[in-house]
C-alpha cells in the first residue's frame, strides 16, 4: 500500500466551528458513505469512478501505454493535439502541469489542447504552431456531437488529411468515446481510428482515471500505473463512516458546516503555479456536482503569491462569505537560493542563502495568519510532492469528497441538468433541426445582446 501523500489540517478552524459540530455530522457522512458504497443514492448509474483505482485491468493499462508508445515513436518530439472539453481535458491538463516541466517547450512530446473553446484565432494559431512538427490527435467525446470539440475536430481532421492523406491521418488519430454508440464511435469504425472506451458508468468530470485522461497522459510521458496506484491508496484512507478516519468525509463535513454558517464560497488557494490547473479541474468537479436546486458551494481558485497583489485586499477585508482551503506543495522538484550581492543595493541580503521554498513557506504562513485574523476560516491541504502517486491520491480524494458533500447537500452529484439550458438555446439560435419553436421564441430576445 502506498504512503499517504496528502493530509488535511483543519486545526485552524477552532474559532469557527466546535468539535461537537463536526461530530454531529458523523451520521450525515455515514449515510452518504453507505449510499455511495451500496450504490443506492442519487445518480447511482454513474459510480464507476469508485472502482477505477482498483479494478482498472492491467491489460487496459498495457494497451494504453503500448498505443501511447506507438504515438510517441511516430511524433518523436512533436505534438499530440488533445480535443475535448470539460472533464475531457481539464484532468489531463492538470496532471501534465503538475507532473511535468513548467513550460511546454521543455515537454517532449508536447500535448496541446483544442475543442474547449469556440475561437478561430486560437485554432488558427495552434495549426500554425504545429505545422513544422509531427502531429497526432486524440479526440475525446462520448457522443461525438458536443459542439465545441466536434467542430474543432472537423478543422483538425481536415488539416491532418491534407497533410498526411486520409489513410495516414487515420493512423495518427485516436478516438476516446462510447463503447458502442455515437457519432464518434461510428466515424472511428469507418475511418479505422484506434479507439478507447469511456465507461458507461463514469461521468465526464470523474473521468480522468479512465482512458480519457490515461491515454494522453501516457503520451506525455507520465506513469499512469502510478497515478492509479496513488488513487487506490487514497481509496483506503478516504473510506468509512467516521469523520476521524475518512479524510474525504472530514473535508466534506467541514465544507458543509461552513456553508450552512453563511460561508458560501470556497477559495482554493495555491502557492505553486503547477497547481493552477488542478484548481481548474477541481472547480468543475465541485461546481458542476453541487450547484443545483438553489444550493451548492461556489468554488473559486486563487494563485498566491501572485493574486495576493491583486485580490489580497478583498480576501483580507472584503465580504466575509468565503472560506479558504490552502492547497500546498511540501516539496518542489528543484530548489534555488537567493544569492548574496556585496553592494546589497536592493536590501535583500537578509534573504541571501535562503531557498525560494523557504521564502514561499513564510509567505504561506503569513497569509494564513492574516486571513484568519481577517475572519476567513482556513484549512490546509498538504501534498507531499509532484509525483503521479500524490496526484492520483489527490484526484480520488477530491472526487470522493465532492460525492459525499453532494449527498449531504441532498443533490445528485453526478448529473448536470443546468448545463443543458445554454445548449438548447444555442442549438435553437443556430437553426438545428427540432428547435424551430424555441428559435422563434428566442429571436426577439437576442436583438440587444448581439456581438
Amino acid at each position: 500500500m502506498s504512503t499517504q501523500n496528502i493530509n488535511y489540517n483543519d486545526s485552524f478552524l477552532s474559532a469557527f466551528l466546535a468539535p461537537s459540530e463536526l461530530e454531529s455530522y458523523n451520521p450525515a457522512v455515514a449515510q452518504a458513505e453507505k449510499q455511495l458504497i451500496s450504490k443506492t443514492g442519487l445518480g447511482n448509474d454513474f459510480l464507476g469512478w469508485l472502482d477505477l483505482p482498483t479494478k482498472t485491468s492491467r491489460d487496459l493499462v498495457k494497451s494504453i501505454t503500448d498505443k501511447a508508445g506507438e504515438v510517441r515513436d511516430k511524433i518523436k518530439d512533436g505534438v499530440l493535439i488533445s480535443i475535448g472539453i470539460g472533464g475531457s481535458y481539464l484532468g489531463t491538463k492538470a496532471a501534465i502541469e503538475f507532473c511535468s516541466p513548467s513550460f511546454e517547450e521543455l515537454r517532449k512530446p508536447r500535448v496541446l489542447f483544442a475543442g474547449h473553446n469556440i475561437n478561430s484565432d486560437y485554432l488558427t494559431d495552434m495549426l500554425e504552431l504545429v505545422k513544422d512538427h509531427e502531429v497526432a490527435v486524440n479526440v475525446i467525446s462520448k457522443s461525438g456531437t458536443t459542439t465545441e470539440p466536434a467542430i474543432a475536430f472537423r478543422i483538425v481532421r481536415e488539416w491532418m488529411e491534407k497533410r498526411y492523406g486520409r489513410k495516414g491521418a487515420a493512423e495518427r488519430i485516436v478516438a476516446t468515446t462510447d463503447r458502442a454508440k455515437g457519432a464518434l464511435r461510428k466515424l472511428a469504425k469507418e475511418e479505422g481510428y484506434a479507439a478507447f472506451e469511456i465507461p458507461d458508468d463514469v461521468g465526464g468530470r470523474f473521468s480522468v482515471l479512465t482512458p480519457v485522461g490515461l491515454f494522453p497522459l501516457a503520451v506525455a510521458g507520465l506513469d499512469v500505473a502510478k497515478l492509479l496506484e496513488g488513487a487506490a491508496g487514497a481509496a483506503a484512507f478516504c473510506n468509512g463512516e467516521d469523520v476521524n478516519k475518512n479524510l474525504a468525509g472530514r473535508y466534506a463535513a467541514i465544507r458543509n458546516i461552513l456553508f450552512r454558517k453563511g460561508y458560501t464560497t470556497e477559495v482554493m488557494a495555491t502557492f505553486q503555479p503547477q497547481l493552477h490547473f488542478v484548481n481548474e479541474w477541481w472547480k468543475q468537479l465541485s461546481g458542476e456536482s453541487e450547484g443545483k436546486n438553489g444550493t451548492g458551494i461556489m468554488p473559486a481558485g486563487l494563485d498566491y503569491t501572485t493574486d495576493l497583489h491583486s485580490l489580497g485586499q478583498w480576501m483580507q477585508d472584503g465580504l466575509r462569505n468565503v472560506f479558504e482551503t490552502f492547497m500546498i506543495l511540501k516539496k518542489t522538484s528543484k530548489t534555488m537560493t537567493v544569492p548574496k550581492f556585496s553592494d546589497d543595493s536592493d536590501d535583500l541580503n537578509y534573504l541571501a542563502g535562503r531557498s525560494f521554498e523557504d521564502i514561499n513557506e513564510k509567505a504561506f504562513q503569513g497569509t494564513v495568519l492574516a486571513h484568519l485574523d481577517g475572519g476567513v476560516p482556513a484549512a490546509v491541504l498538504m501534498l507531499a510532492d509532484r509525483s503521479e502517486t500524490t496526484l492520483g491520491q489527490l484526484f480520488f480524494f477530491f472526487e470522493k469528497a465532492v460525492a459525499l458533500s453532494g449527498y449531504i447537500l441532498r443533490v445528485n452529484p453526478f448529473d448536470q441538468p443546468g448545463v443543458e439550458a445554454y445548449k438548447k438555446n444555442m442549438f435553437a439560435l443556430l437553426g438545428k433541426a427540432g428547435y424551430e419553436k424555441q428559435a422563434q421564441a428566442l429571436s426577439a430576445r437576442t436583438k440587444d445582446i448581439s456581438i
